[in-house]
Order: C-alpha cells, then sequence, then structure tokens
C-alpha cells in the first residue's frame, strides 16, 4: 500500500535510463504499477529496450540508473528541457563523482565516519597511511564502477596501491587523488533513501557481498550478491541512519544551495561503537536493488512514490512484504579485471522456471539468432523471492545451477550466515 498521495498513482510513461541489472529490477517493479515502462538503452535482455538516448524518449518520468550519467548532468539537461526527474543533479551527485567531495560532506553534517585524508602526492599519502593502524583502506577519488577499494592488512599492498593510483597508472584520472581511511570492523550493510531534498525515506536494507570468491576472498567488485531482510538491522537502527546520517547530509547540501532529489544509498559499517558511513552513493545499489525492489508491497507503487520525490514533496511512505530475497551474480570469467565475452548463455527459461525467481540481465547481448550471449563482466542477476530467507536462497542457488556459459563464475556463499540482530543503544547526548 501507499499511505499517501493518491494523486500521483495515475498512469506514466516511464523512462528508466541505464544498461544493467538494476535497471532491469527498476523496470519490472515500475511495471507492477501498470506503468507504461521504456529502459534507455536497456539492453537484449530487458524488455521495453529502446535504442535511443533518454534525452530523445517522451515520458513524464525519468529515472536515471548508473551514476555516470548523473555525474554528467543528465538530470540537469533533462529537468532544464522540463521533465520530471528522480536522480540528482550534477552537484548532488558529486557525493559519489567525488570521495573527498563527500568526505567534506560528511563531516559538514556531522556524519560518523571513518578517520580519513585525502591526497595528491605520495610522500603526505604514505606518512597518513603509516600512523593509522591495519587494516588500511585506499580509494580512488573519482568513479572506478566499485573496484577503485583496496582493503588490506599487508603495509607494502597498501603503498604500492597508493603510488599507483597517484600515478595514474591503476585509474587514470579518477585515481590522481586518493582517499586514505582507517579500516573499520564489523558487517557491512546497505540502506537506500528515497529523498525529495529535505525529507527522505528508507527502503528495506540489504547486505551485499563485494569480494569475488566464497569467504569474502579475492578483489573487490560491482557486487556478486545481496540478501534482504537483514537480521543485523531492524526498524530502529534503520530510522536511526536516517536521522543521523541521511537527514544530515540532505541539509549539509542545501546549505551549498543543492536541491538532491534522487536515491541516497549509505554504505555503512556496524562497528562496535555503532554504525558508521564508509560511502554515500547517488543511486539505486547494484545488487541491492534486485532485492530490495522486488519486496516491495504488490500494492505499493514505485512510480508515484519517485514520482513525489522527484517533484520535491515526499509524503508516501514504502511497504514492504514480509518475504525475504536472495540474489546471486552470475559474471563472466576474467571478472573484475578482464572479463571474456561472446559467449552463448543456457539454461534461462529453466533458470526463470523456478518458482519465485526473476533473472536480470546485466551485461548481455543478442547472439543473432534468438539467443543471448555474454556482454559484460557481470552478466545475470538470478533474484529468487520466498517466505523465508534459507528458501529465497535454496531457489536462487537451483536457478543458478540451471544456467552455464564456458567460464561462468558465482559466489556459493550469499546469504549463507546472515548475521544475527544486535542490540542497539544511543548515549545520552543522542549520538551513537
Amino acid at each position: 500500500m501507499v499511505e499517501s498521495g493518491d494523486e500521483m498513482r495515475s498512469l506514466m510513461r516511464v523512462c528508466v535510463v541505464g544498461s544493467g541489472g538494476r535497471e532491469h529490477a527498476l523496470a519490472e517493479v515500475l511495471a507492477r504499477g501498470s506503468h507504461d515502462v521504456v529502459v534507455s538503452p536497456g539492453n537484449a535482455g530487458i524488455p521495453g529496450s529502446v535504442a535511443v538516448g533518454p534525452e530523445e524518449v517522451d515520458a513524464e518520468l525519468f529515472v536515471i540508473g548508473p551514476e555516470q550519467p548523473l555525474v554528467q548532468g543528465l538530470a540537469d539537461r533533462l529537468r532544464v528541457s522540463g521533465r520530471r526527474v528522480f536522480g540528482p543533479g550534477a552537484d548532488g551527485a558529486r557525493l559519489e563523482g567525488s570521495k573527498r567531495w563527500m568526505k567534506e560532506v560528511l563531516d559538514d553534517a556531522g556524519v560518523p565516519t571513518a578517520r580519513h585524508g585525502a591526497f595528491v602526492e605520495v610522500a603526505p599519502a604514505l606518512r597518513f597511511l603509516r600512523c593509522l593502524p591495519p587494516p588500511w583502506v585506499v580509494k580512488t577519488d573519482g568513479l572506478a564502477a566499485g573496484k577503485g577499494v583496496l582493503v588490506t592488512t599487508e603495509l607494502a599492498e597498501a603503498e604500492a596501491d597508493v603510488a599507483a593510483k597517484l600515478s595514474g597508472q591503476a585509474f587514470g584520472d579518477a585515481g590522481r587523488t586518493v582517499v586514505i581511511e582507517e579500516g573499520l570492523t564489523g558487517p557491512e550493510l546497505s540502506i537506500l533513501a528515497v529523498c525529495d531534498g529535505a525529507t527522505a525515506a528508507a527502503l528495506a536494507p540489504a547486505q551485499d557481498h563485494k569480494r569475488l570468491g566464497d569467504g569474502d576472498t579475492g578483489p573487490n567488485t560491482g557486487g556478486m550478491g545481496a540478501y534482504s531482510p537483514v537480521a543485523c538491522a531492524p526498524p530502529e537502527l534503520v530510522d536511526a541512519v536516517v536521522e543521523v546520517a541521511v537527514v544530515p547530509t540532505l541539509a549539509a547540501l542545501r546549505r551549498r544551495g543543492i536541491d538532491y532529489r534522487g536515491v541516497l544509498y549509505a554504505g555503512l559499517m556496524l562497528t562496535p561503537e555503532g554504525p558508521k558511513v564508509l560511502e554515500f552513493n547517488v543511486r539505486f545499489g547494484d545488487p541491492e536493488a534486485q532485492v530490495v525492489l522486488p519486496r516491495l508491497a504488490v500494492d505499493c507503487d514505485l512510480g508515484a512514490l519517485l514520482a513525489e520525490a522527484a517533484d520535491g514533496r515526499l509524503r508516501s511512505r514504502p511497504v514492504f512484504s514480509p518475504q525475504a530475497a536472495v540474489t546471486v551474480v552470475c559474471a563472466t570469467e576474467g571478472y573484475p579485471t578482464s572479463p571474456r565475452t561472446g559467449e552463448r548463455i543456457e539454461g534461462l527459461e529453466a533458470s526463470a522456471a523456478v518458482e519465485g525467481v526473476t533473472v536480470y540481465c546485466a551485461g548481455v547481448a543478442a547472439d543473432g539468432a534468438g539467443g543471448l550471449v555474454t556482454a559484460g563482466g557481470r552478466v545475470l542477476d538470478v533474484t529468487a523471492v520466498a517466505p523465508t530467507l534459507a528458501e529465497a536462497r535454496d531457489r536462487a542457488y537451483l536457478a543458478v545451477s540451471r544456467l552455464s556459459w564456458p567460464g561462468m563464475q558465482y559466489r556459493t556463499d550469499i546469504a549463507a550466515a546472515p548475521l544475527p540482530s544486535p542490540s542497539l543503544s544511543r548515549n545520552g547526548e543522542g549520538t551513537w
């Protein structure tokens, strides 16, 4: 159900901007509300994909999926032409486009985060690094498709990474400024909030699995799977994150003259001292969207909710099903550094036939014979919904077992050991 905003329930033509699994999930859930959904440019596996740019699409609501077009000002260009847009302008998108600037905003807002420093030269960066206890975290300042973060307990590895990034060798211009942080301990959590510039409505929390291999081993990726709900994130914690992290950030942006209308995605670490913000992203998470959005109650109109936020008057609140969702990402051989593409994908229909399963297409292309081939590192997001997390996990892996292509890889431990609910407390001064 939607608690208010009935005037927004009218059917719309909605343009989802992007071409991956997140956009497939957005399109599928928006279509539940009987909206006419097109995806620009989409891909060969996403229904409603159109081979034109979003600025050439006639629609009543534009929902921008990826961070790159947001940072490049697509939302601004669409708004100038009179379009209703869910997604921040380039000024607000700097939260993800520059980790250095994002940390400045967090400091201004008083949001709990890791001790950090930003550097453009190697020598002072290494001096700061050596003052921190392990583990060490080294991030590119600019966009790196979720792959610009090193977390290590080896000082020599951290030092080499700093040098490689600042030289431009690792990530080009995106890495010529680095942010170095103290390593925090605890489970990670993702909380996405729909924002209208001043207020926010949190979506159901999710937990992502960033590392390539089982047991959180191997390099960081864009995400290898996710699940929701998360036992270690009860409603009171979600409410507290909105109160202490999201709303103060929106206020800090307003002080800078920024009207932020879109998703504010808080990547959190639940430390022994309380939740701390690792980073903010400015779009729906991928693969978090693939577990959060399918859990929306069937009578909760996602299009109406996003339209309210785009208009700057968010009054509805999202309502979620008690069911659980698990997403397993199926990737190509060589991902994340050198993905192998062009392999024919087998078993799509059999996989999607598993009860409660939807297969979202991320990196796919048409093979010219009515089938699909791999066309990116993360190829398919297999999402299962079921009454319990264990059932959803079983369904997801059964569906994955029916898929194949040469070199297909995936983690086998997504949602295998969900963390228990913690006991929470706040001190008398209102801090964590």
